[in-house]
């Protein structure tokens, strides 16, 4: 337990060093008369950025902890029947202080340069506002559930023993660099509270007020994405579980939802 811990700690910080940090150290504007110019990596370049971090962390951690590194990944894992749920609780731990730590690295550097303010952002997430592109609490917390559900989604699938193997990273990490391709003028995108959590300690003041939302949203979406997929897959039967032969691989025997 203490490895797979360790793992998500480890990831988690990466997601939020990584995707977080282009966002803060490499997306760069100019203001020339009082029209932004951009001269960095802009939206594509961090919503790649996003991407990658969980790809690469898919490769190198998936065999140890199943590189959840968010805790709406693992509740919607449990629903999903594909996570022992006294496991949950100390993921979620583990992944909040790898953000943190992340997000608290990110702030040291940053802070070296001079001129840096929290008050740009520091991508933590936010609504009305403190919505990039000014949407509604509502337009937000729609966007959060929606992104967060058709993630969930694709996790459970491209993980499922009956997909094909070996590329579920790939699946994963572009499925996360499609939704930051929607949702980062709305909220900045989270689908993550423990990404979201890390920089807004950071923030603090409204960047904290607004936290709620990037908790329960995901939570939200991840918890009914878990439900719909059981649904349409049927309930892996856990105790049935044993290695396949030919790839060695862990394999399960589905049961239609009733």
């Amino acid at each position: 337990m203490s490895k797979k811990l360790l793992a998500e700690f480890i990831g988690t910080f990466w997601l939020v060093f990584g995707g977080c940090g282009s966002a803060v150290l490499a997306s760069k504007f100019l203001d020339l008369q009082n029209q932004n110019v951009n001269y960095g990596i802009s939206l594509v370049g961090v919503a790649l950025a996003f991407g990658l971090t969980v790809l690469t962390m898919a490769y190198a951690i998936g065999h140890i902890s199943g590189c959840h590194l968010n805790p709406a990944v693992s509740i919607g894992l449990v629903i999903g029947g594909r996570f022992n749920r006294a496991e949950l609780v100390p993921y979620m731990v583990a992944q909040v202080i790898g953000a943190f730590v992340g997000a608290a690295l990110l702030f040291a550097i940053a802070s070296g340069k001079e001129g840096f303010s929290v008050s740009n952002g520091f991508a933590a997430n936010g609504y009305g506002e403190h919505s990039p592109d000014g949407y509604s609490m509502v337009a937000c917390l729609v966007t959060e559930v929606v992104l967060t559900f058709m993630f969930l989604l694709i996790i459970l699938g491209a993980t499922d023993p009956r997909a094909p193997q070996g590329f579920a990273p790939l699946a994963i990490g572009l499925g996360l660099t499609l939704i930051h391709l929607v949702g980062v003028p709305v909220t900045n995108l989270s689908v993550n509270p423990a990404r979201s959590t890390g920089p807004a300690v950071f923030v603090g003041g409204w960047a904290l007020a607004q936290l709620w939302l990037f908790w329960i949203a995901p939570v939200m979406g991840a918890a009914l994405a878990g439900v719909v997929y059981r649904v349409m897959a049927g309930t892996p039967q856990a105790a049935k579980e044993g290695i396949h032969e030919a790839t060695g691989r862990p394999h399960y025997e589905y049961a239609p939802q009733r």
